[in-house]
């Protein structure tokens, strides 16, 4: 939608293919449906979080930078807001009225939309693009954009079109993944299930490297974990490679600190059980959890705790670890990870380097970045630089 805007307001005639039967339809899943547009950070603070390709960006972010989003959307009525984090989301906090904004735009420079009509391939001669093929038959366009998403959430139509699309152009596809999603551990977490943890701390380690460290929100699930701590940690998980993802459930204490804590409760309340002096520090559904994992039975008396279990517990709560399995499956991902290779697009324009009038916009290049609105930016300035060069 913001390419096809961009390159009718130069004058052209658009026409927009969509295979859904409404737009902006993925558009209506993000922030849990509140649609993190952007994030208010200096635009130079973005190359910070994408994690792939951040270079191949800068173009696209200074010729519409966060800012100029923003001022764009409200000229069409769009009122927007800024939350933790500088994520921005609308002020009615409606996807909905996100894609009404885009719409409007659209409709303000002539766009002309087809609902329910997939395109099927594009049309080449001589090595230059002619259109795309509809329905078997080739409609003719000087200049075709790809904003075909990803494959993550294929319900909304990311099914991988693109992809095909641009190898038949030529274009090579980076191996593509699920990012932005929860995480499988090897240890059965089912009994955590729903427990959400914040202000918690979550460390990714690749062998003895910490790849990725961040604090904030963890949520457990049946079979892992999720919550925004761990879809940023998704981005940085190589799917053949080994990691362990260690919270620290109290990042605000050190060892030593945290340790006078637990002798302070110890000598406080001698005669209690573990499980009973813990409810202080600890959610009641992770204790039993956390005795198992720091091998110490639930209904040890406290002060029969020696000084090397007690240095256990506090290790454990700096440190509680779990083996990553796998990554969730990429149907559930927020994005994908890969895609068409930024070496064969011309980044101050979007237009491919070898099938010239074809261009690209959004998750189907090889771009991705964390979770905070980067994405959504990613998207639009990449849509709008297409559309402004064709």
């Amino acid at each position: 939608m913001m390419a096809s805007f961009a390159a009718a307001s130069k004058g052209h005639a658009v026409t927009l293919f969509e295979k859904n039967a409404k737009l902006g339809k993925k558009l209506y899943l993000t922030g849990k449906g509140r649609c993190n547009v952007t994030n208010a950070a200096p635009i130079q603070d973005f190359f910070e979080s994408v994690v792939t390709n951040g270079v191949f960006l800068y173009s696209a972010f200074y010729t519409l930078d966060n800012m100029a989003l923003l001022e764009l959307l409200g000229r069409f009525g769009l009122a927007t807001k800024t939350e933790r984090g500088g994520r921005v989301f609308p002020e009615s906090d409606k996807a909905s009225d996100v894609t009404k904004t885009l719409t409007k735009a659209i409709e303000s420079v002539g766009v002309k939309v087809k609902l329910n009509t997939p395109v099927q391939g594009l049309a080449t001669e001589d090595g230059h693009i002619a259109g795309i093929r509809v329905e078997g038959k080739v409609h003719r366009f000087d200049s075709v954009i790809l904003a075909t998403g990803g494959l993550s959430y294929p319900s909304t139509g990311s099914t991988g079109d693109g992809y095909d699309f641009a190898k038949s152009a030529g274009h090579d596809i980076s191996p593509t993944s699920a990012s932005l999603v929860g995480l499988d551990t090897m240890e059965d977490v089912g009994g955590l299930a729903g427990l959400t943890l914040k202000n918690v701390s979550l460390s990714l380690i690749q062998g003895k490297r910490a790849v990725f460290r961040e604090q904030g929100e963890l949520l457990f699930t049946h079979t892992g974990v999720s919550g925004p701590l761990a879809l940023s940690a998704s981005a940085y998980v190589k799917d053949k490679d080994s990691y362990a993802a260690v919270i620290d459930l109290k990042p605000a204490l050190d060892e030593k600190t945290l340790d006078k804590r637990v002798l302070r409760d110890i000598s406080e309340a001698p005669n209690k059980n573990l499980v009973n002096m813990l409810g202080g520090l600890l959610p009641s559904s992770l204790i039993s959890y956390f005795c198992g994992a720091c091998g110490i039975a639930a209904e040890t008396k406290v002060n029969s705790i020696t000084r090397e279990q007690r240095s256990v517990l506090v290790r454990t709560f700096k440190a509680l670890s779990f083996g990553v399995r796998a990554k969730r499956p990429i149907e559930e991902a927020v994005i994908t990870r890969g895609g068409i290779s930024v070496k064969q697009i011309d980044p101050s324009t979007m237009q491919s380097k070898i099938c010239p009038g074809l261009y690209f916009a959004g998750e189907v290049i090889d771009v991705d970045a964390l979770t905070g609105g980067y994405n959504l930016q990613i998207a639009f300035s990449t849509g709008y630089l297409a559309g402004m060069s064709c």
